[in-house]
């Protein structure tokens, strides 16, 4: 039987229902990053023994952030004010099913990957800058794969593709209905990195901090002026998770005129 790490036994149910039928794939990621993840410098060696809370739980948690309506029963909340000047709440909106997906700055998946078990039917593309962390997602696909067949049971392996590019170099040759990103920047420079990949209609879903406050009111500038309107703070909580998981939410609503067009500048 492939080696694996089962979530403790406080976080079981959520991880259950998070990752359903896919548990055994995500237990098997957990322990990749928790042996070959820290050896090669991907996480830090004090998080090796909160791998599951720390990291897989806390982007799985995501999930929520993607399409359910902001403020319902146990999915996610919001506060804060949007950067359009109106209140969160006018995002409560049911979004459209998202079919496909970016993780910007990949690094060791999260939380990229993480989603990509938890949704395996999004099509999810992985954009790294480093080669040896591109290598190190497409040998984790490949380890995902090839679990042994009493392990993957029942489960569906995901959609998911590794890009070595900066995300800038992808601009006006892909878009996605939501770009996601852990850790990779300030608000400000995030957004002229990611908003350019996310179709009109689409969101950019970050993960973010207590800084997220400040953050979205030193972006507003560039949100706006790259399409971005509603920026809202949504803390997603569960049961037995101590520290909410936060997330920044952008939603796109026009493509900016390039200088020179009809109609610009």
């Amino acid at each position: 039987m492939t080696e694996r790490l089962a979530p403790p036994a406080e976080h079981r149910a959520l991880a259950e229902e998070l990752f359903g039928r896919n548990l055994p794939l995500a237990e098997r990621y957990a322990r990749l990053l928790q042996t070959k993840g820290a050896e090669q410098g991907l996480i830090g060696p004090r998080e090796v023994d909160r791998i599951w809370e720390r990291h897989v739980l806390n982007c799985a948690l995501m999930v929520r952030a993607l399409e359910a309506p902001e403020g319902a029963d146990g999915a996610a909340a919001s506060v804060g004010t949007a950067a359009s000047g109106g209140s969160a709440d006018s995002a409560a909106a049911l979004p459209e099913p998202v079919r496909t997906l970016a993780d910007v700055g990949s690094g060791a998946g999260l939380p990229g990957l993480v989603l990509a078990i938890a949704r395996p039917d999004i099509d999810i593309t992985l954009i790294e800058t480093m080669q040896r962390r591109c290598t190190w997602l497409e040998e984790t696909l490949e380890d995902l794969a090839a679990l042994d067949e009493e392990d993957s049971v029942g489960t569906q392996l995901p959609q998911v593709t590794v890009v070595r590019a900066r995300a800038e170099e992808l601009h006006g040759e892909q878009e996605f209905d939501v770009v996601t990103a852990r850790a990779v920047a300030a608000l400000d420079k995030l957004a002229k990195w990611t908003l350019p990949l996310v179709r009109v209609g689409g969101r950019l879903v970050a993960l973010k901090g207590q800084s997220a406050p400040q953050e979205i009111e030193k972006a507003q500038k560039t949100l706006q002026r790259l399409g971005g309107e509603n920026a809202r703070i949504e803390l997603i909580r569960a049961e037995g998770i101590e520290v909410p998981t936060t997330v920044v939410s952008v939603d796109v609503t026009a493509r900016p005129q390039k200088k020179g067009s009809r109609g610009g500048k």
